[in-house]
């Protein structure tokens, strides 16, 4: 008789996080099939991780991105994902294919590459979604909140609305950079989120993208998709699924959305 002991055998990913965060890992260990593992690098560089040239020609990465990759080169992963989708928005159009290349340079061959905001435009097409409800988290600024409109704008999609989600009282006053700092990583609830997330959805969307790999949600999503009567795509669910369809492993996942159960 052996025990469980979550050994990767089918596929093994990479994550690149936030060096302070504890939402992705629990959010993909809870919708983890068998045999399959996670394995995080943790990044302290402010966003983006990697950061243009003058002339927008060439790509550098931080140094604890190409840090962490040297490191995952030799661990024989299938596929590994920067999940950061605040450097995608900010690094805009062009910045993940840059940054992929520059990634698959360093993992080698027989590693698939891919980034957050990638997976979950791979996820939306794959779910029939063309005009989402977006919902960002609450630290996300004025300027990174413009700048990612932008971003999934120039990607061809045309939102039905957006919501950056009210982290309620106690937290309305304090600034959006001090907001993680303070703890609102740790003190997140998914109940008002639901709430909230319920109450402004537009009739047109067709669909909910909740974004950003620090907010918890995935505890919610098929609530979500019971009451809006639509799909609901989320940052970590996202990258899950992509990264286990570009490994070619096979799964379907209860409780956490149409899109996990295949």
């Amino acid at each position: 008789m052996t025990a469980r002991d979550n050994w990767g055998w089918k596929a093994r990913f990479g994550m690149f996080i936030v060096s302070s965060e504890a939402v992705p890992e629990a959010e993909w260990w809870a919708m983890l099939p068998p045999d399959v593992s996670v394995h995080a690098a943790r990044i302290a560089a402010p966003a983006p991780w990697a950061s243009w040239n003058g002339g927008r020609s060439d790509i550098e990465l931080s140094p604890d991105l190409a840090r962490g990759a040297e490191h995952f080169r030799g661990m024989r992963l299938s596929a590994v994902v920067l999940g950061h989708s605040s450097s995608s928005l900010l690094g805009g159009k062009g910045w993940d294919v840059a940054v992929i290349a520059r990634l698959s340079e360093l993992l080698g061959p027989g590693v698939a590459v891919t980034t957050n905001m990638f997976d979950c435009f791979a996820a939306l097409k794959a779910s029939g979604v063309e005009r989402p409800f977006l919902v960002f988290p609450p630290w996300f600024n004025d300027a990174t909140l413009e700048k990612g409109l932008a971003y999934i704008e120039a990607h061809g999609i045309a939102a039905a609305g957006h919501l950056r989600y009210d982290p309620g009282p106690g937290w309305r006053e304090v600034p959006f950079s001090e907001m993680y700092p303070r703890g609102l990583g740790f003190e997140q609830q998914i109940e008002p989120l639901y709430a909230q997330t319920m109450a402004a959805c537009p009739k047109e969307a067709d669909g909910m993208l909740i974004l950003g790999t620090g907010f918890r949600c995935v505890g919610i999503i098929e609530a979500l998709e019971r009451d809006l009567a639509r799909p609901v795509i989320t940052a970590n669910q996202a990258s899950l699924w992509h990264c286990l369809k570009l490994a070619g492993v096979k799964a379907e996942i209860e409780g956490y959305g149409q899109l996990l159960r295949g």
